[in-house]
């Protein structure tokens, strides 16, 4: 008989599944990519990783970390709600 997994890993999943979500649509990005990010830390630290290579998860965590501090595109429901944010440098 199969064994259930623990309760912490199902609510990780939960969460990782509901970051994948908002971030696929573009909605809450900087919220989905940090939820997305501290999921796999978390998984990395319960020893979740379904190839046991401990460097996927903490790529895939740095990836949402950056997606996070990057925001949305052009074509996400966040830039169609609250508009595109643009950034010009100056020339020094």
């Amino acid at each position: 008989m199969l064994a259930s997994p623990p309760l912490a890993i199902i609510v990780l999943q939960i969460i990782e599944i509901g970051a994948g979500l908002l971030l696929l649509v573009g909605l809450w990005t900087p919220v989905a990519g940090t939820l997305a990010a501290v999921g796999k830390v978390s998984a990395l630290s319960l020893h979740f990783s379904h190839s046991g290579d401990p460097w996927i998860p903490i790529a895939q965590a740095v990836l949402a970390a950056v997606l996070a501090m990057v925001g949305p595109g052009a074509w996400s429901v966040d830039a169609r709600l609250f508009g595109r944010k643009r950034i010009d440098m100056p020339n020094i």
